[in-house]
């Protein structure tokens, strides 16, 4: 059984044991700590731009130097046509970064712990690659793709273009499992080292300060690599100017 430490849901069904709703606090312990997350960017994103200037305040500059950093990141990959899915990997990024880091503040967790998050995402991921593959290139050139495009005495071989049609196709729908699973393991070990040190008392305080600086850094990498790889897998379907 995994071991966590105490958050405020927890806290909160121990402190109410005999009460019924209390076990609907654990069913949805990653969808409140998830919501938490998500009030909290409304509200940032509300506060930075209900005055927008051409002097920005300190709200603002700090939303702007991130929105310019995510679209330098995206159309660094997939090019000016990449700027359309600047707000879904943005949004992934800030989104999964402050669930990360969230695990991090006692008494809080964090929801890409838990696979039905993580997998969420990565479906959400999925359907807008997919979505993104056949607008571009149609439903015969999206097959066409996935038979890795056969031409010449390769197309008539028939077998070729039918192997890689049905390997390109489990590769699509492994993604998302790689994707989700990625995330929600590394963030999980870190966060499961963490609560075991953190068990061990005072003596141990020194080793729990360096795991949450590494932890800090895990947070920060896991983000990158799942909008890294999204973006790249939006590049593989998105045509390539020359």
């Amino acid at each position: 059984m995994e071991q966590e430490s105490p958050n405020l849901v927890s806290i909160t069904a121990a402190l109410f044991n005999n009460a019924p709703w209390t076990k609907y606090l654990f069913v949805w312990e990653n969808c409140i700590f998830s919501l938490i997350i998500i009030v909290g960017l409304v509200l940032f994103s509300y506060l930075a731009s209900r005055k927008k200037s051409l002097i920005p305040g300190r709200l603002q500059n700090i939303a702007e130097v991130y929105v310019s950093g995510v679209d330098d990141f995206v159309c660094g990959v997939l090019g000016e046509k990449g700027r359309k899915y600047v707000p879904f990997i943005g949004t992934l990024f800030i989104y999964i970064i402050s669930m990360n880091f969230l695990g991090l503040i006692p008494f809080m967790k964090s929801s890409t712990t838990s696979w039905s998050t993580t997998l969420a995402l990565s479906l959400c991921v999925f359907v807008y690659v997919q979505y993104t593959a056949l607008k571009e290139m149609g439903p015969i050139g999206y097959i066409d793709h996935l038979m890795d495009k056969p031409r010449g005495i390769i197309a008539f071989s028939v077998f070729i273009p039918l192997l890689m049609l049905v390997l390109h196709t489990i590769t699509e729908l492994v993604k998302p499992l790689s994707l989700s699973l990625r995330l929600r393991s590394n963030i999980m070990g870190d966060d499961l080292g963490m609560s075991i040190i953190a068990g061990m008392g005072l003596p141990w305080l020194p080793l729990l300060l360096m795991n949450t600086f590494l932890a800090i850094i895990a947070c920060i990498v896991q983000a990158l690599v799942f909008c890294l790889l999204s973006t790249v897998y939006f590049a593989l379907v998105v045509p390539q100017e020359e």
